[in-house]
């Protein structure tokens, strides 16, 4: 049956729209067995096809004992058939689960326990999990078998004993590549890789040819990562050097000194720029974000008093992926309360969110006046709140946020509301009482969610069509069962959502898997005057002036909030880019300067104030001359006001210990042989002047302020990570730009 949630935002026309409709088609596959986990994958867009894994498994002695089940849909999950003899029974590795190929190729990998724990095989299909060909492996994998993205029949992975293992037949045929691998990692045909050794004596290799030859391109290394076009390597000195040519060439990055009680996180990088956390001396738990420039190399202050918590690494800095160029994180604040920002270029200016229209402040809120949103994410999840989900954001739902939150002025530890936005985090509206579950579905034309109540059983699934303004609910069974979690198709493509959750009776427990297709409710295609104009981040489409952010404007058509229909698979997100000219705004504070708060204007960081900016370049040192500023990295605007900034070569040669310890030695010729020893005799006599200088101008050595000693790389656990390497660094991009925690392990993911 349908019933309504009235708000404030329904009209009428939304009412009388879904009286006239029939009743949603769910449809319901119960399994007959409840193991401990369950783990899903789809496979190829627009397939139907999933995949479903249940796995049960006891520790017993030094072995585990386990049971595995396949089950596949072809159908959205409507329906499901048990395909366990395909893999011969074979238990499969909860942890490693299903390996499905980046691209719409229909490839997947199933790792299986060989009987008593004592091998491994693997289990390979190239036609969407119909059939499946075992495979024995010469090897037992420590890591996921991962793809070559620019080639599915490229396979890779590290072998338990630290081999570095390659296919380039689809797992027919294995050889081993190199050995005393650490960490290895995946960029179109270059693979970086550890080789092992004594902590910050490793080397970082490449290969282009499937490890037919194999280049070192640095030494001495102690972690490395991947993000955007960004190569990332730390050293013995344990500062971040970063290469954009595949480790051709370094730049050490230009950071304050960090001591080692700190820490640095990449927080998230791509093709454009860098975002980097610098931890405050001491267990504060709190930093400060500093932002690069498009080599990555020089970074500027972005945002004080970060949080970001010492021992767990919990960050709630999150990308909105609906809408360039918006971050949002939390502060914390001198009363210890922690407080939502929200940024709208790139980090250069962070101002609270707005309270939403239709919301009151909190009991917990000191001046009812000034009570902004404040939204939880995963700071708030590592600390056990009520909050059952992340912000979530699509590429193609266009400006749409969901998220968790209060109106207060500082984030409240009671019961958070579910709150929207439709213009990428400028306005929300409370859109849900209570914490929910929630996923976007047909580009954003539709969102549904189920409530978070872990101790009771539900029946009611509500959904919207107007991005959160009103909702309706949907009664899906008469017997109400035990929630686990919502699962929709990857992308906000599809109209289909499956409700997971278990049935509890004296006699047994089984899964169910309860699939609602909402093509049955929007049956009518959207056309084109279900479309709006959007202008992005603008308050009045009509104004020439308005909606410049990173130097150009973005108009959209938007599906109009009235119109109930169906905007399909096909749907692509269509713009209008108009270039700006240069502002303020288009600018980043430059190295040594920050903005105050509420002020657009840069100003000289108190602690750098009258000191000479000196930098490594390309190998040498350079001095900055700035007047505060420079453009932000991707910022496309032209003419208007363009702050003057400069580099001018120093030709010193900077001491980098990533690749040789050794200062690099330029050949004179015989005519300045008497100028250097004149030089050097000087200097000999000058004892004073010799510290000085040294002091000044040896970049990289022990006495520059821009000396930089990294004793934690924090970053977020990837699937590949190995114990003990507490900091390799790797942008690693989850579904929905969502940001994973594990909690058996120091390690976390970069976003």
């Amino acid at each position: 049956s349908l019933l309504f949630v009235e708000t404030p935002f329904c009209s009428d026309k939304w009412f009388s729209t879904f009286n006239t409709l029939a009743s949603l088609l769910e449809h319901m596959y119960i399994f007959n067995d409840l193991s401990g986990s369950v783990s899903l994958a789809w496979v190829g867009d627009g397939t139907g096809v999933i995949l479903a894994l249940t796995t049960f498994q006891v520790p017993f002695f030094m072995i585990r004992i386990g049971q595995s089940k396949l089950y596949r849909s072809e159908n959205y999950g409507k329906t499901f058939q048990d395909v366990t003899s395909l893999i011969n029974n074979t238990f499969i590795r909860s942890e490693y689960g299903i390996a499905i190929s980046p691209e719409n190729s229909g490839k997947v990998i199933l790792t299986g326990d060989v009987s008593g724990g004592h091998g491994s095989r693997i289990f390979v299909s190239d036609g969407f999990g119909k059939s499946f060909t075992r495979r024995d492996l010469p090897f037992i994998p420590m890591m996921q078998i991962t793809y070559n993205p620019a080639d599915s029949k490229v396979l890779m992975v590290v072998s338990t004993n630290n081999e570095l293992w390659l296919s380039e037949d689809f797992g027919s045929k294995w050889k081993n590549v190199q050995k005393l691998v650490c960490l290895v990692k995946c960029c179109d045909f270059f693979f970086f890789f550890f080789l092992s050794g004594e902590r910050g004596m490793l080397e970082l290799r490449r290969t282009t040819d499937f490890g037919k030859t194999v280049k070192t391109v640095a030494s001495k290394i102690y972690s490395f990562g991947l993000g955007g076009r960004f190569l990332f390597a730390s050293g013995t000195l344990r500062a971040i050097h970063v290469s954009v040519d595949h480790g051709d060439t370094w730049n050490m990055a230009q950071l304050p000194p960090v001591g080692h009680e700190q820490f640095y996180s990449i927080l998230a990088a791509n093709d454009e720029m860098v975002f980097m956390h610098v931890d405050e001396p001491g267990d504060t738990g709190f930093g400060t974000i500093y932002v690069s420039d498009d080599r990555g190399t020089v970074y500027s202050k972005s945002l004080e008093r970060h949080l970001y918590t010492t021992t767990g690494g919990d960050t709630d800095f999150t990308n909105v992926t609906s809408l360039r160029g918006v971050f949002i994180t939390s502060v914390l604040a001198e009363d210890k309360s922690v407080q939502s920002v929200v940024s709208f270029d790139q980090g250069g200016e962070w101002v609270p969110l707005r309270k939403p229209a239709n919301s009151k402040c909190d009991a917990t809120a000191k001046d009812p006046n000034k009570c902004s949103l404040h939204i939880h994410a995963a700071y708030s999840t590592a600390m056990k709140l009520n909050v059952p989900m992340l912000p979530l954001s699509e590429p193609n739902a266009v400006g749409l946020i969901l998220a968790h939150g209060s109106v207060g002025d500082a984030i409240s530890v009671m019961r958070p509301d579910v709150y929207v936005s439709d213009d990428g985090g400028y306005t929300w509206i409370k859109a849900l009482s209570g914490p929910h579950h929630y996923a976007i579905l047909d580009s954003g034309g539709l969102l549904v969610a189920v409530e978070h109540s872990p101790n009771q059983a539900v029946n009611q699934i509500k959904f919207s069509t107007d991005e959160g303004q009103c909702w309706g609910v949907y009664n899906f069974t008469d017997d109400p069962i035990y929630f686990t979690g919502l699962a929709s198709e990857p992308g906000a493509r599809s109209m289909n959502v499956s409700i997971w959750g278990y049935r509890d009776s004296l006699i047994n427990e089984y899964w169910i898997s309860i699939t609602i297709d909402f093509r049955d409710l929007l049956t009518r295609d959207c056309e084109d005057k279900d479309y709006v104009q959007w202008l992005a981040h603008s308050n009045d489409i009509s104004d020439p002036n308005d909606g410049c952010i990173l130097g150009y404007k973005e108009k959209f058509l938007r599906l109009r909030k009235d119109s109930v229909c169906w905007n399909g698979r096909d749907y692509q997100v269509t713009t209008q880019p108009t270039t700006c000219l240069c502002t303020l705004d288009d600018f980043l504070c430059d190295f040594g300067y920050y903005r105050q708060e509420n002020s657009s204007v840069c100003v000289e960081q108190p602690d750098l104030e009258g000191k000479v900016l000196e930098f490594c370049l390309h190998g040498k040192e350079e001095q900055l001359q700035t007047t505060g500023y420079r453009k932000i990295p991707g910022d496309k605007c032209k003419g208007g006001a363009m702050p003057e900034r400069k580099e001018i070569d120093l030709s010193k040669r900077c001491v980098s210990d990533l690749v040789s310890p050794e200062l690099v030695v330029e050949s004179h010729s015989s005519k300045s042989i008497p100028i250097v020893l004149s030089v050097i005799i000087i200097m000999l006599l000058s004892v004073t002047a010799s510290v000085i200088f040294v002091k000044k101008y040896v970049c990289g050595g022990r006495l520059v302020f821009l000396v930089h000693r990294y004793s934690v790389l924090q970053q977020h656990v990837e699937d590949n990570a190995v114990d003990g390497m507490d900091d390799p660094l790797e942008t690693n991009h989850t579904q929905n730009g969502k940001i994973e925690f594990h909690d058996d392990s120091d390690e976390d993911l970069l976003e």
